[in-house]
């Protein structure tokens, strides 16, 4: 599905596809429905709804309900947000990297950086066994 909303693109088609939530009824229930968070290569979230007339997403003309289909733009914050309550806590992190434990004032920054340097960042939190923020804190530090 594609839409333009506010003069950008969104295409599941060409989006990744980051989670999957869906409300456990059946298919063929009336009140079914799922949503699937998705990022555009320029880094946009959104989210692709779908359901029967029953559901959120369900379209009625009269009397009768069927099947819709929601295309929603996301802020970072509201697609963090859809992921704490919709995904398990490793598929949270693999899409927002590892969150800190505990609140110690730290505020989340929602960056995108080359493929490579992701790869690097990721190396480094292997070896060193510290998170992509305390080696990113760490590096800024030193200069």
């Amino acid at each position: 599905m594609k839409k333009i909303i506010d003069g950008a693109l969104y295409n599941t088609d060409t989006a990744k596809l980051l989670g999957k939530w869906d409300n456990g009824y059946q298919r063929n229930d009336f009140s079914f429905c799922t949503e699937s968070l998705y990022r555009t290569k320029s880094g946009k979230y959104f989210i692709h709804g779908e359901g029967h007339g029953n559901s959120r997403y369900g379209v009625w003309h009269g009397n009768s309900g069927g099947w819709g289909k929601e295309i929603r733009p996301y802020t970072p914050t509201e697609a963090r947000e859809w992921a704490e309550k919709n995904l398990t806590a490793d598929e949270y992190s693999e899409i927002f990297g590892e969150p800190e434990e505990a609140s110690d004032g730290r505020k989340v920054l929602n960056i995108s950086v080359p493929a490579a340097l992701k790869r690097r960042l990721e190396r480094m939190r292997e070896e060193t066994g510290k998170s992509i923020s305390k080696i990113i804190e760490e590096m800024v530090d030193e200069k």
